[in-house]
């Protein structure tokens, strides 16, 4: 296998052109090819200025798990630091576990941020939302987002082998309202779900508008941990 390392947009468009296949670390994808074969070539973005950013409101696809630190919203950090093993993140990209991996882990944290991703196919680069990269699994570059208020992330505790554990992130931002508004997404096996409702009116009313979205088809024990969640950054922004 020809392993392909463009270090600019173009090279990267000739090699999708060519029929190279787009690599992340390979963790998710290794066993799979030394069981059905490996591609004649491949191409990994760890070369590509575009796909190795990270800064305040930016994340590139080829920045490795372990090194998204604090540049980045919390919401991010705690997703990308609770992935795996070390080892695991010390070769895993950001862009792989969004596109690549059934578990997505980033993907809730991705969402709260109301992050717009970059994406590159063969006509060249462009902007679109997350829902699109994750149906039709483009060639991720990196995401963008405005800086959230305040965010956070909690990761139920799993069971080696059994089915994913529940995730919960959250994000406050600043509408166009001057108000405050907090965004909820919630992993529950391989969906996740999300809802979107004001804080201004305090929490029980927040956590009644939550009910009204999305977040309402979830089972008690995840509902019950929105709560918790969405309760635990309001106290945090009324330390502020």
């Amino acid at each position: 296998m020809l392993l392909r390392l463009p270090t600019t947009l173009s090279e990267a468009r000739q090699c999708l052109a060519e029929g190279a296949v787009p690599v992340g670390g390979a963790t998710l994808v290794w066993a799979l090819w030394q069981r059905d074969g490996f591609p004649e070539q491949a191409m990994s973005l760890r070369e590509l200025p575009e796909a190795n950013r990270t800064e305040r409101q930016a994340l590139g696809a080829a920045v490795l798990l372990h090194q998204v630190d604090d540049r980045v919203p919390e919401v991010l950090r705690g997703a990308a630091s609770t992935v795996g093993t070390g080892a695991v993140r010390r070769t895993a990209t950001v862009g792989g576990n969004i596109v690549g991996s059934t578990l997505r882990c980033l993907l809730p944290a991705a969402l709260v941020l109301n992050a717009r991703a970059t994406v590159l196919d063969r006509d060249g680069a462009y902007e679109t939302d997350l829902g699109e990269v994750v149906a039709k699994r483009h060639l991720l570059l990196g995401i963008r987002w405005q800086d959230p208020v305040a965010s956070g992330y909690r990761k139920e505790p799993g069971e080696v082998g059994g089915p994913p554990p529940l995730v919960v992130a959250t994000a406050v931002h600043t509408g166009g309202d001057g108000r405050h508004h907090l965004s909820v997404a919630v992993r529950d096996g391989y969906e996740v779900i999300t809802g979107t409702a004001g804080c201004h009116s305090g929490p029980e009313q927040l956590f009644r508008d939550l009910e009204r979205t999305g977040l309402a088809s979830l089972p008690e024990p995840a509902r019950e941990a929105v709560r918790r969640e969405a309760a635990g950054i309001l106290d945090r922004l009324g330390d502020r």
